[in-house]
């Protein structure tokens, strides 16, 4: 789905594209996703609170220096209203590089409803209880 049409349909909708532009590691559409408001904020595995537009695309241009991430939102518990939606979702991540190594990261998406469409304000993931070390799961490394 492309990131213009997208933008002017539902949070559900726009959670797709975002997997989808990682998965491509394709940066352009990855940031159109996002609100316009400088208060977003990302947060990786073990990395510190990003906030900003620039923050949060050099992290994400790092990210994708080492290929693109193959990431399955699976268990969606979402709360939604007029203006926002929360999703919380446990992902399934792969990296192209590496088939033989699936993870697990509990992540949480905020999205708002701006007179654009809706809009990421904040994903923010985290290890999932037992898996590997942290260390594993530096924003460089994985996502």
């Amino acid at each position: 789905m492309s990131v213009k049409k997208q933008l002017n349909g539902s949070a559900d909708e726009l959670e797709t594209t975002f997997y989808d532009a990682i998965s491509r590691a394709d940066i352009e559409g990855l940031m159109a996703l996002w609100a316009e408001d400088e208060e977003i904020v990302c947060i990786h595995p073990g990395a510190p609170r990003l906030v900003g537009h620039a923050a949060i695309r050099a992290s994400w241009e790092a990210i994708f220096e080492r290929g693109s991430v193959h990431i399955h939102p699976r268990q969606l518990h979402a709360m939604h209203n007029m203006l926002t939606a929360v999703h919380s979702v446990i992902e399934e991540v792969q990296r192209k590089s590496d088939k033989s190594q699936e993870m697990h990261i509990l992540a949480t998406n905020v999205y708002v409803k701006t007179p654009h469409g809706w809009r990421i304000a904040t994903h923010h993931a985290s290890v999932a209880a037992g898996e590997a070390p942290l260390d594993l799961f530096k924003a460089s490394v994985l996502h």
